[in-house]
């Protein structure tokens, strides 16, 4: 008997590290292939026009027009990692078959310059090649429901390099033993399915990255930043600027929502292309998910009016939310990073101008408390910080977070 519970452990071991090493390999083709049609398509493609200031208008609306007619003809993908999740749970399974239509919505939005991440792409890839294990390898039937969360998990600590928020993402807020009753295995073996499928899928993307060369860049690292008094009499002002952000993301999501639903197909997209396209050939800053963008703000933000900064934080929000509801869809965590940090840099330029350390401190509380509003997972939006805060500013990070989350949990 024992020597079988052995033997079934380190089968479990094997099949999650040979699933989250495809996943790792899978993610790493994909961004490898964005890169690539990014690169063409705003480097080499606008330098041989001679860079006019017409090329973001024509290139995002001519994107726009593509994204509507794949959409129109092969479904409305990619999906938010919510409706994902629900699919799974309605239907028991995702539309494995249609993976290459699943990579290929993914990508579009990102390689023509939509302000959106791609997590909400790969999470749906993801989630799809579990599927078909689970539908197709014996030793994981019966798991839908438990493995599209680890393809979650997995997608998401690849994508942010943050083993902690895909895990968390995926099981806070969650009795871990809650559904042992419907799926055959249990909490421990599910704690080693989740370390095992993040580590591999981790270690072949660093792997592939260190002989082929890194696909993504990833968010810049703020330096330490002690607080001070003066920081913490601010932390009250910081909190609610970040929670008035997190809430206008959703209010401005809900706007675009419904103007989404008044909009045919195809003209919905090439709408959101023309806006996006008119928008950032006057301000740049604008475009894509904000990882690039964020270097350049760190080293530079200093030269922005503090207005300027409120603005772009603004504005950032609204496109966004423009691109996702209208069909130019991405997820929405790197944008809202990029909006938070801008929003904290602007109110600290108020009071403490020229000042590094403090910035810092209004960028990660502000951040903290964006993320929060929707998020509710304090422990999942720290370790998502992490990926550009000092870990010191975890305890900082993680009491904002609460802290809004509380002041937001009746909001309407």
């Amino acid at each position: 008997m024992r020597k079988t519970k052995i033997t079934n452990k380190l089968k479990l071991i094997l099949f999650c590290a040979i699933l989250g090493s495809v996943s790792g390999a899978v993610l790493w083709l994909f961004l490898r292939l964005v890169h690539f049609g990014t690169e063409f398509l705003w480097s080499k493609l606008p330098s041989a026009v001679g860079s006019p200031i017409w090329y973001p208008i024509v290139a995002c609306t001519v994107g726009g027009a593509i994204i509507g007619i794949f959409r129109k003809c092969f479904g409305d993908y990619p999906q938010s990692m919510v409706t994902v999740i629900g699919t799974v749970k309605k239907t028991g399974t995702y539309p494995y078959r249609k993976i290459i239509i699943l990579l290929i919505a993914a990508a579009l939005p990102l390689i023509f310059g939509s302000s959106v991440g791609p997590e909400a792409g790969m999470v749906g890839v993801m989630v799809a090649l579990g599927c078909w294990v689970n539908e197709n390898v014996k030793f994981a039937k019966d798991n839908t429901d438990f493995y599209s969360k680890v393809s979650v998990a997995v997608s998401l600590s690849a994508l942010f390099y943050s083993p902690l928020f895909g895990f968390f993402s995926a099981v806070e807020n969650e009795d871990v033993s809650q559904t042992e009753e419907k799926e055959n295995i249990d909490s421990n073996s599910k704690l080693l399915v989740y370390g095992v499928s993040i580590a591999s899928s981790l270690g072949i993307l660093t792997l592939l990255n260190q002989l082929f060369g890194k696909v993504s860049e990833g968010f810049p690292s703020f330096e330490n930043a002690q607080p001070d008094k003066w920081d913490i009499a601010m932390l009250l002002v910081y909190l609610i600027c970040g929670i008035l952000l997190g809430l206008f993301f959703e209010k401005s999501e809900m706007w675009f929502e419904k103007l989404a639903e008044k909009t045919p197909p195809i003209l919905s997209e090439l709408l959101a292309g023309l806006v996006l396209g008119c928008v950032v050939a006057y301000l740049p800053v604008i475009q894509f998910s904000g990882e690039s963008q964020m270097a350049v703000l760190m080293n530079d933000y200093a030269k922005y009016a503090p207005l300027a900064m409120i603005g772009i934080a603004f504005l950032k929000i609204l496109i966004t939310n423009m691109c996702i509801q209208m069909g130019l869809k991405g997820g929405h965590f790197f944008p809202v990073i990029f909006s938070a940090v801008c929003l904290g840099y602007g109110i600290s330029l108020f009071v403490f101008p020229l000042s590094a350390a403090h910035a810092t401190f209004a960028a990660a509380i502000t951040t903290a408390a964006t993320l929060s509003v929707s998020m509710r997972k304090p422990l999942a939006v720290t370790c998502l910080l992490f990926l550009c805060f000092p870990v010191k500013m975890g305890l900082w990070i993680f009491l904002a977070a609460v802290l809004a989350g509380q002041m937001t949990k009746n909001k309407l």
